[in-house]
């Protein structure tokens, strides 16, 4: 009898990563990507926004934004489009490091 199919094809973690969280399997790159979060809360300060005001603005629920900005949820590139263009910064602005 055959093991289940569904977990055939998954990545496995690389050394020092776990499985626990999106969070945790990125390691090698949780810096940059704490400054990228950084960038998004500061960018909807700046605009003078609440999380609330964007999911809103977005016809989002407010988990939606409040799980990016923590890093529960990664964020899809039109979405960061989206989000850009509501805080007046090219999106350019979120992806270069400091």
């Amino acid at each position: 009898m055959q093991g289940p199919t569904h977990t055939r094809g998954m990545v496995q973690p690389a050394e020092g990563e776990t499985r626990k969280s999106r969070k945790a399997r990125t390691v090698p790159y949780q810096a940059r990507y704490n400054g990228f979060l950084a960038k998004l809360i500061s960018a909807r300060e700046q605009a003078g926004l609440t999380q609330r005001d964007v999911a809103e603005r977005l016809g989002m629920f407010h988990s939606w934004i409040s799980k990016t900005e923590s890093g529960d949820r990664r964020l899809d590139v039109m979405e960061l489009i989206l989000l850009a263009d509501l805080y007046g910064k090219n999106p350019q602005y979120f992806l270069e490091p400091e």
